[in-house]
Parts: structure tokens; sequence; C-alpha cells
């Protein structure tokens, strides 16, 4: 599973700044100005994950990154809001929130990957008229089945598809992390530290492991119904999006990739790795992200 790369920062893009949401406080990348560009990563990781893609954008827009809740630097919620605190609806309100604060504007670009997928795509279905363009890879386009995945993963999967199945025990600790992340390519100490950060204490801190929600089969319905929804939108709409496909990948593949490619006015390239792209091929992601950006705002911010 080990990949090289070029070697590249391993220091946040920038500084992260803090907002409170409805008594959450969350933590957010804002940097440059013009038209928004946002970058949203998805579990186990944070807004981290984008340090290497976002100098390929600088100049072209305002660039954001915020870290979902219980991820990178924002707070855990409170386990007084129950056991579904970190399914998506709780999760949405608050990203969603965040971004009503942070003023997105009307000609918005999102970049996407993973469960982030998931809040792009759906922010995007609900605000159909302000999405400039989307750029996504090793997303999740439509409900999921558990043939999507390989082997090792489906026991894992199936049982945190649905909350009402899912044990209120002790969350897992760092071997997914340590494994399925850190163990695409060779990390520095700092890398890794970054990484783990935010699930060193066992117990509540690594409870975004499982409380994360997609669907799968069918469950949670909720759930299920945004994926459909959006899933469908975007086969049909003109929005113009880069598909960054990734050899061998890892959930985008076999028939959602196949569904993804029918979607209209879009944009193909492929960079080598498996999930998290962004660690073994930062600079192809970025070459292409910002030749994409460019497209659409005739090479510059504003």
């Amino acid at each position: 599973m080990n990949q090289t790369t070029k070697r590249t920062s391993e220091r946040p893009f920038a500084q992260k700044k803090f907002l409170d949401v409805n008594g959450h406080r969350m933590a957010y990348i804002d940097e440059g100005e013009g038209p928004a560009i946002v970058f949203q990563h998805g579990s186990p990781t944070s807004s981290y994950l984008w340090r290497n893609i976002m100098p390929a954008c600088a100049g072209l827009g305002r660039l954001i990154a915020c870290d979902l809740p219980g991820f990178g630097d924002s707070d855990k919620i409170d386990p007084s809001l129950g056991r579904y605190r970190y399914g998506y609806a709780e999760q949405r309100k608050r990203l969603f929130a965040l971004f009503e604060e942070l003023g997105l504007g009307n000609e918005v670009i999102l970049v996407l990957h993973d469960i982030g997928s998931i809040y792009g795509f759906d922010w995007a279905n609900q605000n159909r008229d302000r999405v400039q363009g989307i750029a996504y890879m090793e997303s999740l386009v439509a409900p999921l089945l558990l043939t999507d995945f390989p082997e090792p993963f489906k026991t894992m999967l199936a049982s945190r598809a649905d909350p009402t199945e899912r044990p209120e025990g002790p969350a897992p600790g760092l071997d997914f992390i340590d494994h399925f992340l850190l163990g695409t390519r060779e990390f520095t100490e700092t890398e890794q530290a970054y990484y783990r950060k935010p699930f060193l204490i066992p117990g509540e801190d690594r409870r975004p492991f499982i409380g994360t929600q997609f669907s799968i089969e069918g469950v949670p319905a909720d759930t299920t119904k945004v994926m459909g929804d959006y899933a469908s939108w975007l086969a049909e709409s003109d929005v113009p999006k880069l598909l960054i496909n990734t050899e061998p990948g890892f959930i985008l593949g076999g028939r959602l990739l196949e569904f993804a490619r029918t979607w209209p006015n879009q944009t193909e390239v492929t960079v080598k790795g498996t999930h998290f792209v962004q660690e073994t091929s930062p600079q192809e992601i970025g070459s292409a992200l910002a030749t994409f950006v460019r497209g659409l705002r005739g090479g510059k911010a504003a």
C-alpha cells in the first residue's frame, strides 16, 4: 500500500480561525480574496488534508477549509446531545451554519473528498444558483452498497451503517488512522502528529469515527434520501465538474465511477493513489484543480 510522493509541506496551509456556531466552536482556514473555493474534508481527516492542494489555487479566490465537528481543531460534540450527535443531520446543521457565517457568496467552487462530498453535494443541491463548479475525488456520488467496498471493510461498515444497531460502547483506537491513512506512504513525525492529534485521548475524542453516517444498503434513511437527491440532480445538472479519478482508487470505482462518468459538463483527470490521494498526488491534483478554476474564472479571482 506504500506509495511515493514528492516531498511538500508538512505544515498547515494557514493558521486556523474560529467561530462560535450555535454554541459550538468551529475551526476553519480562510485565506485570500474573491469568490470562494471551499475544500471539504471527510473522515478521519481535517482541513490539514488540503495543505498541499490549496497553494495551487492561491490568487484564484478566497480559499476556505472547515474542520467538521469533532475533527481537526473543531470542538467535540457534547455527549448530552445523544448517540446520534455525529449523525449526518447534526453535522450538517453545524457545518452549513458555519458556511452561512462565512458568507460564501454566489460563485462558489466546491472541492470534495470522502464524506465531505456528502455535505458538499448536498449544499450544492440546496444552493444550485450559487455553485460555479464542483471538483471531487474519492467521493460518495450515490447511496452505497456493501459490494462497493473491498472485503476487509464490509463487516466494519455494515456495523456502522445503521445507527440503531451501532453500540454506544468504547470508540475504536487509532488503528484506522495508522493503517488506512498513514499507511499510504511514509509520513514524517510532524504529519503523523497532526493527523492523530484530534483523537489521542481514548473515549469521546474518538467518537466521530463511529458516529459519522453515510448511506449503506438504504440506511440510515435520511442520509440515503440526501444522497439519492443530489445524485439525481448531479446526473442532470450542467454545473461544471472536475472528476479527479484515482488509480487504483478505493471507493469511487466500479458502478459508482460508471455513474459519475455520466454526469454532464464534466472533465476527468486521473492521478495515482488509493483513497487519500491528497497525500500521494498533491501536485497533480493541485495542477488539475487550478486549471479547472482558471477555466471558470478566466485566470482571475474576481
